[in-house]
């Protein structure tokens, strides 16, 4: 985006951090009982980690400070995802691992239980895309998912990432090994005119 009078940078500014359903805000201490509810939760978290081994409430909420410090050095930023309309919280979004060599970093998502389903994902991940790409210089945004979440996986492919491979039995639920399906978004494709 090339600014071209003086206004631009503020409406820049103001919309860097909203899609058309949600914005990204920084996490506050009230948002850490419902983030760690959810991540929590064993039927949601079954689809992000590799184990469902409960873990105590005080790591959890530990581990959602150190995702969304935003601290300037780390390369990693996080944010909760807030209904722009309610203010309520939904979710949390995070680039994490971006490393100024490669220009690359690893998006993870988790929208709260009772908002799955609404479209809060897509847009959350269409927005951390655009503050990647736009903010933070990146030129590719990669995740992984479980080949068993059909549902994130084509939240991904709407937002705009491609498969790229498949990682064979990587993780093991139920018994038996699953396969992690690697997606990954480039800055030239994300900014290349629409059909």
């Amino acid at each position: 985006m090339a600014w071209t009078d003086a206004g631009d940078p503020q409406r820049y500014g103001a919309g860097i951090l909203q899609g058309e359903r949600i914005r990204l805000r920084a996490l506050e201490d009230g948002d850490l009982p419902d983030l760690v509810r959810w991540w929590r939760e064993p039927e949601w978290a079954i689809l992000q980690q590799l184990t469902a081994r409960p873990r105590p409430e005080a790591d959890v909420a530990e581990q959602f400070r150190k995702w969304s410090s935003n601290e300037g050095g780390a390369g990693d930023v996080g944010f909760c995802v807030m209904d722009r309309t309610s203010g309520r919280l939904v979710g949390h979004v995070t680039l994490h691992g971006a490393m100024l060599l490669t220009r690359s970093a690893t998006l993870t998502i988790m929208i709260g239980s009772e908002h799955v389903g609404a479209g809060y994902g897509t847009d959350a991940v269409r927005t951390l895309l655009d503050y990647g790409f736009r903010e933070m210089g990146l030129n590719r945004i990669q995740l992984h998912a479980f080949a068993f979440n059909a549902r994130a996986i084509a939240t991904y492919r709407k937002a705009g990432f491609v498969e790229e491979g498949v990682l064979r039995e990587t993780v093991f639920h139920d018994g038996a090994f699953h396969d992690e399906v690697v997606m990954s978004v480039l800055a030239h494709d994300w900014f290349a005119p629409g059909p």
